[in-house]
């Protein structure tokens, strides 16, 4: 029972404290992703070291390290739940309609296509974006167009497709690639039929992993090149899609101050969205981030559509800048913005090395 108690207290506090090292390996990055399912069993493995401590005092020290990252957990998780403070807003009278968005990475290789297209049609929203849409999503989808018949298509057979419909006016479009030429990003400007104009940023970069990329440069640099981007606008902005992140981690905080944005989990619940096949090891990879202007009224997740994502709604509405919800936005600190500058360098730099 000691060994068994030693060796999991030791994995749990090295994974817990690998992703305060700066190093963007990806054992580091994703050791991000898993802080709900450690907190989890750190819990019971805590309890468990007050049996066995007298027997060795010494196991006080394990029990001390166990208990200060279980208080960190806590201390980053609780604000993604409903126990967290969040101001009511009323609609002003001038205030957009309702817009209902849906976003989803629905595999490239999922073929069950008209689990999507029902969800679409049943829910009507007036904008849906899809991620890892290739040649035979994007024909697939085409069934949709006569209800959409506004859209931006990128059909990629590398995973990274981007499709995008809408029934509201699109006043302009336009698709970056900030750090590689096969990974893109979608900025688009809106017009509700009230008159009311966004921009709408979808997002989709590369994750850390043994089998994708060996570290987090190329998300975290096409990530921050959006967030300077938006940074500058003044009109309201909305910024969704599969970032291959969490909303905990060191670049999703630098994002969030860079865009000058507020993260709309906060105090709505974490909202895990894959592993759709996996209950255990579900985390938060689909975000959704938005201006002071932009005022969330519901952010949930849908069910399986047969992609390892679960498609992902919110609705919302516009209306006068919100001194109050301003508040929510996270200011950079001095030296946040070179960091900002280099990770972006760096991760065009790694795009580069790939393609030598």
């Amino acid at each position: 029972m000691q060994i068994f108690f030693l060796v999991f207290s030791a994995i749990l506090i090295i994974l817990s404290v690998l992703p305060f090292s700066q190093s963007q390996h990806w054992v580091f990055r994703v050791a991000e992703f898993i802080k709900l399912q450690l907190l989890v069993f750190q819990i019971p493995v805590l309890a468990l070291g007050f049996y066995l401590v007298s027997e060795n005092p010494w196991i006080w020290w394990v029990q001390l390290a166990q208990a200060t990252l279980i208080i960190y957990h806590v201390y980053i998780l609780v604000r993604y739940t409903k126990f967290w403070r969040r101001e009511k807003y009323d609609k002003g009278k001038d205030a957009s309609d309702s817009i209902k968005v849906i976003s989803c990475n629905v595999l490239q290789f999922n073929t069950a296509y008209n689990r999507f297209i029902d969800l679409i049609n049943k829910e009507q929203p007036q904008i849906f974006l899809t991620m890892e849409s290739d040649g035979g999503w994007e024909k697939a989808l085409r069934v949709l167009e006569a209800d959409y018949p506004n859209f931006e298509k990128v059909t990629l057979d590398n995973t990274y497709g981007m499709h995008f419909y809408t029934k509201l006016k699109v006043n302009k479009s336009q698709v970056h690639y900030f750090v590689a030429e096969d990974i893109p990003s979608m900025e688009i400007e809106l017009e509700t039929a009230d008159g009311h104009r966004f921009i709408f940023f979808a997002v989709h970069p590369p994750p850390p992993s043994p089998t994708e990329e060996e570290n987090s440069k190329e998300r975290d640099g096409d990530l921050l090149s959006v967030a300077k981007r938006v940074g500058q606008y003044k009109m309201p902005v909305v910024v969704t899609g599969d970032f291959n992140n969490v909303a905990w981690a060191k670049s999703s905080l630098l994002f969030k101050k860079t865009s000058k944005l507020i993260d709309a989990r906060i105090g709505r619940g974490i909202l895990s969205t894959f592993h759709a096949n996996y209950w255990f090891f579900r985390v938060p990879l689909d975000l959704l981030f938005h201006s002071p202007s932009v005022f969330i009224d519901k952010l949930f997740i849908y069910p399986s559509v047969g992609s390892d994502h679960f498609p992902m709604g919110c609705t919302f509405f516009i209306d006068r800048y919100s001194e109050e919800q301003a508040e929510d936005i996270e200011h950079l600190e001095k030296g946040d913005m070179s960091e900002v500058n280099e990770m972006i360098a760096e991760g065009k730099a790694e795009e580069s090395d790939n393609r030598e």
